[in-house]
Order: structure tokens, then sequence, then C-alpha cells
């Protein structure tokens, strides 16, 4: 299928060159899937990617942490090339639901599992974070999304994936080093 083995290093690097999602490469043919690339560094580790809906955001970023997982599992994986630092877990706050028979709304749900990332998350960690803060007011929403990105750019410091359709959380890239806009384009 055109898999490769994937170099496991001790760098706190993740690094992907013409990745692809290995369900939906299946699903849609090799031909038709457009391999996309990813390379944290210690200097960029924090990817905020923006664009319309249906343009591919959460294809990527699942399609990375996939790709992590089977080079942690000792699979080859579907790529040209794959350089996998150490990844101690992957976190993801996907998808919006509630609990209603929990008493818990969407925006219950969210804020309660992205706490839970937040606090057992660490630098060799990945997270993979979709619309944070869509739960709840706009301003409200926003405000946790940002806040959220800060906590991870200053405390955490770990590779992260966050898509959003909030276009203020751009601005994070011009007062952190570690952040990094990515615009898909569909």
């Amino acid at each position: 299928y055109g898999y490769v083995a994937p170099e496991i290093t001790e760098s706190s690097g993740l690094e992907i060159t013409e990745g692809r999602h290995p369900a939906l490469e299946h699903l849609v043919g090799r031909d038709k899937f457009i391999p996309n690339s990813v390379s944290f560094s210690q200097k960029e580790r924090i990817f905020l990617i923006t664009g319309p809906n249906m343009a591919g955001k959460s294809t990527y970023m699942r399609q990375v942490a996939l790709i992590a997982l089977l080079a942690h599992t000792g699979s080859f994986v579907p790529a040209k090339a794959a350089s996998v630092g150490i990844v101690d877990r992957i976190a993801t706050r996907v998808g919006a639901s509630d609990r209603i028979g929990r008493g818990q709304s969407t925006f219950m749900v969210e804020m309660n599992e992205m706490a839970r990332i937040l606090r057992q998350s660490s630098p060799a960690s990945l997270l993979i974070i979709d619309e944070i803060g869509r739960g709840t007011s706009t301003y409200d929403g926003l405000a946790l999304a940002w806040a959220i990105l800060e906590d991870i750019a200053e405390r955490l410091g770990c590779r992260t994936l966050f898509a959003t359709h909030y276009h203020e959380l751009p601005a994070l890239e011009a007062r952190h080093s570690t952040i990094r806009n990515l615009s898909v384009r569909s």
C-alpha cells in the first residue's frame, strides 16, 4: 500500500512527509487522496489549523495521530517518510456530544474532557483538539479556546494540532513563537 518504516527517535519532534489517512485513502482511493506533511520541532510545537468546513482539518489531524500511533506499535505507516519522537499519550477532543442522562450539556462534556487532557498531558504528548468552545456563546468559546492554547504554549509545550473557526486565534502566532497557523483550503 505504499507504507514505509518510520524512524522512532528520542527527540521531541514529529515529522511526516506526504502522510495519508490509512482508512480514508482506502475508502476514496489512493489516487484521490492528497497527501499532507507535518513537521513539529522544538520551535514549532502547536499548529493552529483554520479553514472552511469540510476542507479536511479533522482528517489531517486524525491522520497525524494515526501515523504516530502506528509508528509506536511497530507498524509501517502511510507516508513517504516519517520520523516520530516518543509520544507518551495521544489525547483527543473532537466532536460535540452531550450526556443528558447524566445531566451534562455539550459544553460541560467538552470542558470536562479538556480539563482532563490538560491535567494528564506532558511535553511528550500529542494533542488533537477540534473546535473547542462551540458548546457556549461565541465570546465565551473564544475566551476558552484562547486560554487553552496559551496554557498549552506556556505550560505544557506539547505537540498540538488545534482546529478552529475562531478567526481571532491566529493572532496568537505573533504572541507565542511555538504557535504556527496552518490554513486549509478546500
